[in-house]
């Protein structure tokens, strides 16, 4: 038996590069297809780097329920909470505010906060800790809300 010969018969140059062209086309489809929805990772879902470790992880946030202890909050930036689908910021000492950690601009999950702004780095979108107001587009619209909740030291979704 031949190793030119397949199961239906001689393959051919043209079968072998169709075959390959057709898997090929398969995982580009599986890779940027699929949900619109983020699926809680930390990464963004095109270019920009991923979030760093520290920006999901809170000492004892899980504790009561608490979304992030306000400890790990830093006063003038904030925690970007993708797992639990928020971001925590305190622009000023004692004041914490609650925002979607998905950029308005094309639904990438914004990955850093620097210098008193949210940024998503798929795009370069940077958003107010303050308010969520855009800083610097593409985004024209400005971050969603969250409500939140400060129970003692503890921050937790309303």
């Amino acid at each position: 038996m031949s190793d030119d010969n397949g199961p239906t018969g001689p393959a051919t140059r043209r079968t072998l590069l169709a075959g390959a062209g057709a898997v090929g086309a398969a995982v580009v489809l599986t890779a940027c297809g699929g949900d619109d929805e983020p699926t809680g990772s930390t990464a963004p879902t095109s270019g920009g780097p991923d979030v760093s470790p520290s920006a999901d992880a809170g000492g004892d946030r899980d504790a009561a329920d608490g979304v992030v202890a306000t400890a790990d909050v830093p006063v003038g930036g904030g925690v970007i909470l993708a797992s639990k689908g928020v971001v925590v910021t305190q622009p000023s000492a004692g004041v914490f505010k609650g925002f979607s950690p998905i950029c308005t601009h094309q639904k990438c999950p914004v990955s850093r906060i620097d210098g008193g702004t949210i940024i998503c780095t798929c795009h370069n979108s940077r958003f107010s800790i303050e308010d969520g107001a855009v800083k610097g587009g593409p985004a024209k619209k400005p971050l969603p809300a969250k409500e939140i909740v400060v129970d003692g030291d503890q921050i937790r979704l309303a």
